[in-house]
Order: structure tokens, then C-alpha cells, then sequence
């Protein structure tokens, strides 16, 4: 797993070396664009215009979002990453740090309509998606939605399937997402959980509270 250090240094070049990678249909950024693209329109089709988004990178998506008008919050551990979403969007609030650890004030006291993660949330390991999840739950508006893009398959069979195929670059220290099991994880939290597979090792998970009604 990369360092803040180690993102700094892959800042200038990362979205060239998504890209090739998307361009090869390879672990782990195959179905990259179409994760983003997915996420982007959810945000739109839904209601309110805050957005936070933890691991936001180079800004790819919450840049498309800024220019259409949202409010956007967000965290990145990496200063370089920081500076190029600074520059897409100036008036943005956005903090270093890492977020796994917790939110920084200026974003931990309000509330917001989507909490965004893209290939960034399987960075917090599998014992702490509890706690994580349910203190990111605490944040959302009455309607709010947790959108996670990332490296994630339907089943664990899936998951053994790519891992054998890629096991000379696999990251071990990255800790991907199983739809079956998460979904499972979250309802005990009374989370609601629903997946939708982009590519062989992508997808989009959408988390809301249980509605009360």
C-alpha cells in the first residue's frame, strides 16, 4: 500500500497511469471512467448539494461536480493530491489527512447529501468497516447516501478468481470490497446496501440508513 509520500510522488502521473491501465481492461482500474460516470449521475439524479468526498485524488469526479454547482467538501491524505484538486476547485473546503482516522472540524460538523468514495475506501481495513461506516451514516442528511467505487465483486469466488489471474501485482495490503459479505456487514449495522458490478473488478456500492417508516 502506497504512503502519503508515495501518492505525492504518483500525483502528476495518476490519471495517465489509470487510464493505460483502464485502456488494458487490467486489475485494478479496469471499468475506472464507468465507476465515475456512474457515481456522477446518482449525484445528480438525486436531491441536495452537499458533497463530501474522502480520497478524492487528482478530483476526476467532484471537479465535474463543483463546475455543475455543488458544494463540495473532501479529504486526502496526499498534499500533492490536495493541490491539484485546489486548483480545480478553489472554493472547495478540503483538508489533509487521513480520513480513516476521523474527520478534521471543518468537515465533522455538518451533515451532507452524498459521501463519496472512489477506489479509496479500501484503504480502511475489514475490522474497522464498522465503526467507519456507521460513524460516516452519522454524517448523512435525512435522504443522504454513501456511494463507494472501488475494486469490489459480487462473491468471494470472484474475488479468488481475479486475485489468482493478477497475483503477481496484487496489492495485499489493500483491503477490497465482496458484495455478499459487506452487504451482509451492513445490514446488522441497519445500513441498507445495494451492488451494482461495472467490470470484472469494479463496482459501485450504495449505502443508506434503514428508513424508520
Amino acid at each position: 500500500m502506497l504512503t502519503k509520500e508515495g501518492f505525492d510522488r504518483w500525483a502528476p502521473d495518476y490519471d495517465k497511469t489509470v487510464s493505460r491501465n483502464e485502456k488494458e481492461n487490467s486489475y485494478p482500474f479496469a471499468g475506472y471512467q464507468n465507476v465515475l460516470t456512474e457515481i456522477y449521475h446518482r449525484v445528480r439524479s438525486g436531491s441536495g448539494s452537499a458533497v463530501l468526498d474522502l480520497g478524492f485524488g487528482t478530483a476526476s469526479l467532484t471537479s465535474r461536480l463543483y463546475l455543475d454547482g455543488y458544494e463540495i467538501f473532501g479529504m486526502d491524505f496526499s498534499k500533492d493530491m490536495l493541490c491539484l484538486a485546489k486548483e480545480k476547485m478553489p472554493k472547495a473546503v478540503l483538508a489533509q489527512g487521513d480520513f480513516a482516522e476521523g474527520l478534521p472540524q471543518e468537515l465533522d460538523q455538518r451533515k451532507y447529501d452524498c459521501i463519496l468514495g472512489t477506489y479509496s475506501f479500501h484503504h480502511v481495513p475489514v475490522n474497522r468497516r464498522a465503526s467507519f461506516f456507521t460513524g460516516l451514516a452519522d454524517h448523512l442528511t435525512e435522504k443522504g447516501q454513501i456511494l463507494i467505487g472501488d475494486v469490489a465483486f459480487r462473491t468471494a469466488e470472484e474475488y479468488e478468481t481475479c486475485h489468482r489471474k493478477f497475483a503477481d501485482i496484487w496489492d495485499e495490503d489493500e483491503s477490497y470490497f465482496t458484495a455478499q459479505e459487506f452487504i451482509r456487514q451492513m445490514s446488522d449495522l441497519h445500513l441498507t446496501c445495494a451492488f451494482q458490478p461495472i467490470s470484472f473488478c469494479a463496482g459501485v456500492l450504495t449505502l443508506c440508513r434503514e428508513s424508520t417508516k
